[in-house]
């Protein structure tokens, strides 16, 4: 019998307000389905995932709104405050509170964008579940999923393709391998391929333990 997620299931993970879950317990059980995220234990860990990636499935796009003083926290090599020396960097006060013009420069010139000034790093910012950035990954995803995310970005912030993108992008980095081990170890490595680090790693097993009792899993 292939797997269903029930809005109360759903609900307990987060937790999460019961009319959250209603709305996308439909979306999600459609991705899964398509993308073969068919057991309790793979869907445990997916969800684990995309509800810590997307703030309980509440957050579908990238907050780009940096102070200055954070700005330099987090891009050290890309930021600077007086009186540091630029040092080739930029001042970390052009681009305070300043979501589109940040995004135009710190995505530029990879992941499939072009220069600054084409506003690619704005118009390709992480969106969806698990947070689709750059050109390259919306170009490669419209071919997975049949629609022309390169056209209408703002797809991702429904919940029909936010869900979708997310087990798309699951699927691209084998994450039914990870799950079907179901040990702390190969949910350490999923979530490594997913964000390139085991950041939220504490907020992120926390998840999966809920999912695994609420889906009974083995």
């Amino acid at each position: 019998m292939a797997f269903t997620l029930t809005a109360d299931a759903l609900a307990a993970v987060g937790p999460i307000p019961s009319e959250r879950a209603a709305g996308w317990v439909q979306p999600l059980n459609a991705a899964m389905a398509a993308f073969g995220i068919d057991t309790p234990e793979r869907a445990a860990a997916f969800l684990a995932q995309v509800m810590h990636e997307s703030g309980d499935l509440a957050r579908l796009e990238e907050d780009l709104i940096y102070s200055a003083d954070r700005l330099v926290a987090v891009w050290p090599h890309r930021f600077f405050l007086p009186p540091d020396d630029a040092a080739g960097r930029a001042d970390a006060r052009d681009y305070e509170k300043k979501p589109d013009a940040l995004a135009n420069l710190v995505y530029a010139s990879r992941m499939g964008n072009g220069p600054p000034e084409s506003g690619d790093g704005w118009a390709f910012r992480g969106r969806g579940l698990i947070q689709l950035t750059g050109r390259t990954s919306y170009r490669q995803a419209s071919t997975a999923l049949g629609i022309d995310l390169t056209v209408m970005p703002e797809l991702l912030l429904q919940p029909e393709w936010a869900a979708k993108s997310a087990a798309w992008f699951w699927s691209m980095i084998r994450g039914n391998e990870f799950a079907d081990q179901n040990t702390p170890t190969a949910f350490e490595e999923l979530t490594v391929a997913i964000n390139g680090q085991s950041e939220g790693l504490d907020d992120r097993t926390a998840l999966w333990t809920r999912a695994k009792e609420a889906l009974a899993c083995a």
